[in-house]
């Protein structure tokens, strides 16, 4: 059993993350981290990665909270790494984060966060930044 939570170093990712962080020690369950590359990422963004999730482990550890930071290779799709992952862990909840959108955008969500949505295997938190 684990939480999964889908993240990038962007507002939207360390909000997912500190909703994921909160349910795993709620629930006291592993928090599995789950960041897919694009593959197409300069030298100077890996190395900002690299030092996000330094950052990350760092946080998950003074917490205490049991985790696995896994760097899914570029090219593999988003939705299906998350859902992967969340089958091969018997996830009982997936985290993702939402941008802010437009009246007119709300209408569509995203791609991945619908694939995420509809395919899933255990229930979903999607979850908005603050809006400060």
């Amino acid at each position: 059993m684990s939480i999964v939570v889908g993240y990038l170093a962007t507002v939207e990712g360390r909000a997912a993350l500190t909703a994921a962080t909160g349910e795993a020690v709620r629930r006291s369950e592993p928090l599995v981290v789950v960041v897919s590359e694009r593959g197409d990422e300069t030298d100077e963004q890996r190395a900002e990665l690299a030092t996000a999730l330094d950052e990350v482990r760092a946080s998950l550890e003074e917490r205490d909270v049991p985790h696995d930071v896994r760097v899914i290779a570029g090219g593999r799709d988003v939705a299906e790494s998350l859902i992967g992952t969340a089958e091969e862990t018997d996830a009982t909840l997936i985290v993702i984060g939402l941008r802010r959108r437009s009246p007119v955008g709300k209408l569509i969500l995203g791609a991945n966060a619908q694939r995420i949505l509809l395919d899933s295997p255990c229930p979903v938190l999607a979850v908005k930044p603050d809006p400060s």
